[in-house]
């Protein structure tokens, strides 16, 4: 493994910029604790369910896949290959593995049969709801450290990072209703 310097001072990149591009931000006005802490904050968060996933032998994508086709039931195929911006041959491997072990099932649609919809089983319920409840204790922990109007600060927040010009049909669901907002943000206190 390389050392790491974590000297003050050091970008570890060359500041200047190719002809016609504007030079990078200078490393003093660039949000390294946002950026570090948005890496750190992401590892933990995923590592909780990710642990729970080796038991299964399925990864971070499986739970991406189970965790849409749950919440939004009757997903066409093609709508999750936009909400997961993975190529339909990474999707396939990982969609396979959920149907052939019986956590999600495929149906065509009723108007027209070129759909694959797709619902989570029973199974493929229980164990959305065993990770998101790992990963609910670690943002209820987080909450409760910052205070009830902190949550609402941290959904703008990372209602800001996202891109608001992305055309994905679950993310306008998620950002035009409020399914992210304080009324659904079930605490256990």
């Amino acid at each position: 493994m390389a050392d790491v310097n974590f000297s003050e001072g050091s970008s570890g990149s060359d500041s200047r910029a190719p002809e016609g591009r504007s030079s990078a931000p200078r490393s003093s006005e660039l949000r390294w604790d946002i950026i570090e802490l948005l890496f750190f904050a992401y590892r933990d968060f995923v590592g909780d369910a990710d642990h729970e996933l080796e038991a299964f032998g399925f990864g971070r994508a499986h739970h991406r896949v189970l965790h849409f086709v749950h919440r939004y039931p009757g997903l066409k195929v093609a709508d999750l290959l936009d909400v997961l911006r993975i190529t339909k041959q990474s999707l396939g491997r990982v969609l396979k593995q959920l149907l052939d072990e019986g956590y999600i099932v495929q149906k065509t649609g009723n108007n027209d049969r070129r759909q694959r919809l797709l619902f989570a089983t029973a199974k493929g319920e229980a164990l959305v709801a065993k990770l998101a409840g790992l990963q609910t204790d670690r943002i209820n922990r987080a909450l409760r450290d910052i205070g009830a109007p902190g949550g609402d600060i941290v959904r703008q927040f990372l209602r800001a990072m996202i891109d608001h010009d992305d055309p994905d049909k679950v993310l306008e669901t998620i950002l035009g209703t409020g399914n992210v907002g304080p009324a659904n943000a079930t605490a256990k206190e």
